[in-house]
This record gives C-alpha cells, sequence and structure tokens, in this order.
C-alpha cells in the first residue's frame, strides 16, 4: 500500500501543483557498525555528514505501518525527522528509514525539537468537549534515543492538547475546540514549560481545533482539519490572522524561510497507516497568488 500521491495537499490538489512531483533518489545513511567505536572524532563527522540533510530533500515516506495516523512532524535541523503516528514515536533519517521507535500513551499529539529534546502535545482525556474533561500534558523526549524524560501538566489546554512548537522564545500548545466556537485558544509557555497566558485567535470556527503548529519566517501557521482544510498564518502580534485553503493538518516542518515539508497520511481500515512528508514552499504560492486567503 503506497500512497496517492494526489490526495497530499487537498487543499491545492485542483491546481495539480504537486501532484507529479518526483521522488528524489536519497543517499544511503552510514549505518552504525561494528566498526564504528574505532573511527576517529573526523571520521565520525565525516560519516555524519554523509547521511541526507532535511533541506535536500522533496518527499519522504516513513518506512513501515502504524496503527495510528500522523498527528506531526519536526526535525532536528538537519538531518533527523521525528514523526508522532499517535501511539508511536518514530525517529527517522531523510529518507524516512526508521533509525528508533517507541511504543507511546494514545494520543501523543503535534511535536516539536528544541535543543536536543522532543517536545509533544499530549491529550489522555477528551477532545473537543464543552465540559472541558481533558487531560493535557507535554511530554519530553531525549532527541538521541527517544528515552522518555519527563512531563509537564498543561491543565490550562481545556479541549485536549494536540500539538505545539516553538519559536520568537516561546513554546505554543494548541488543541481542540467544540462545535461552533468562532476563537481558537492558543496557550503560551515559557522555555521552563510554566504557563503565561491564553490566546483567543480570531480565526473563525476550525474543525476540531488546531491540530499542528510552526513557526517560519516570523509567523506562527496552524493546521487545521475541515472540508476544505484550512492553513492559518498568524503575525507575531496574533492579531493579524490569514485564512488558506490547504491541507497542512498533520504535519508542518520548517525547512527554511520559504519552504515547509507538509505531513500526508493514509490508511486502509485495520490494516494501518503510512505517513508521507512532501516539500512545498507555502510563502512563494501565497506570493504567486496560488495560494489566496479566504
Amino acid at each position: 500500500m503506497r500512497f496517492d500521491p494526489q490526495s497530499l495537499l487537498a487543499g491545492v490538489a485542483s491546481n495539480g501543483l504537486f501532484s507529479t512531483l518526483p521522488r528524489r533518489t536519497f543517499l544511503a545513511t552510514l549505518g552504525a557498525s561494528a566498526v564504528m567505536p574505532a573511527l576517529s572524532t573526523r571520521a565520525l563527522a565525516q560519516a555524519a555528514s554523509v547521511r541526507p540533510l532535511i533541506n535536500s530533500v522533496s518527499t519522504v515516506n516513513l518506512d513501515g505501518i502504524y496503527m495510528g495516523h500522523v498527528q506531526g512532524v519536526c526535525s532536528n535541523g538537519r538531518d533527523i525527522l521525528y514523526w508522532s503516528m499517535t501511539n508511536d514515536l518514530v525517529m527517522s533519517d531523510a529518507t524516512g528509514k526508521v533509525l528508533k521507535k517507541v511504543k507511546v500513551l494514545n494520543h501523543h499529539g503535534d511535536l516539536t525539537y528544541v535543543d536536543g529534546k522532543i517536545y509533544v502535545a499530549v491529550n489522555l482525556g477528551i477532545f473537543n468537549d464543552s465540559q472541558k474533561r481533558a487531560d493535557s500534558w507535554i511530554y519530553v523526549y531525549d532527541a538521541n534515543n527517544l528515552s522518555f524524560l519527563s512531563r509537564h501538566s498543561a491543565i490550562e489546554v481545556v479541549y485536549g492538547a494536540g500539538g505545539m512548537a516553538y519559536g520568537d522564545g516561546k513554546y505554543l500548545v494548541v488543541g481542540g475546540l467544540p462545535d461552533g466556537y468562532q476563537e481558537n485558544l492558543v496557550y503560551e509557555y515559557d522555555r521552563d514549560l510554566k504557563f503565561v497566558r491564553q490566546i483567543a485567535l480570531k480565526s473563525g470556527w476550525t474543525q476540531l481545533g488546531i491540530q499542528t503548529a510552526a513557526y517560519n519566517a516570523n509567523h506562527w501557521w496552524f493546521g487545521c482539519y475541515g472540508s476544505p482544510e484550512i492553513l492559518l498564518r498568524v503575525d507575531n502580534s496574533f492579531q493579524a490572522i490569514e485564512r488558506f485553503v490547504f491541507s497542512g493538518s498533520v504535519g508542518l516542518v520548517p525547512v527554511d524561510d520559504k519552504t515547509f515539508l507538509v505531513g500526508g497520511s493514509i490508511c486502509s481500515g485495520v490494516v494501518g497507516c503510512e505517513a508521507r512528508l512532501h516539500a512545498v514552499k507555502i510563502d512563494e504560492l501565497i506570493a504567486q497568488g496560488l495560494l489566496k486567503p479566504v
């Protein structure tokens, strides 16, 4: 079972912009073999440089099939990708080759990388519940081996923590939203994961709130479900908000000021789900008028 490329980026599929892009040929990752301990520091650095870099890829297919769909993806900014597959946390190289995989609690959502650690928005309660019966947390993992380090209460995220990102000196946690609510709630935490404030985004209603978050080019980007799916671009003041019809609800990985690796997922009954990333220059599409605010 493989991806149908035309199912990716549903919000702009009608333009035919991405459905025919070819999969790249990647450099093979240098394996950690038995001779590795004998290598010098210089040799180790040279070996690491052989690993494909995130900014060199156009399409990434994650190896394997998972029982949960991809909730979000982040990177170390160089050569490693981290995938939240709802109840699996997966580390891969830039080609999608799995380097490490661990089972995690359902529901692990979107995630972010900061200073050698992975931070994941986790809800153990009910999403999108007007009675506020969520059980929201931030789980922290070692980015080198995915070992669990700590967890921090995010009790403020009353409709369920579903995603998070770091940028502009702060963490933002996003999550669910009951039907009919016209403002998405975003929660700011400092570098020590201490709650700072709740921000009410005048975004209009989005289905089940916000699913993914990223910070890039001095803007916050939020991916939302819907028919069609919605992408929000928000300035640092959280006042200037633009809505685009674009599918970014299962992964937004900044590569450079113009480029994201955008997530896609396809599931087949009891078989499971696969995950994919595809490079998209979102800011260029906006500048060229191919992606317009709605």
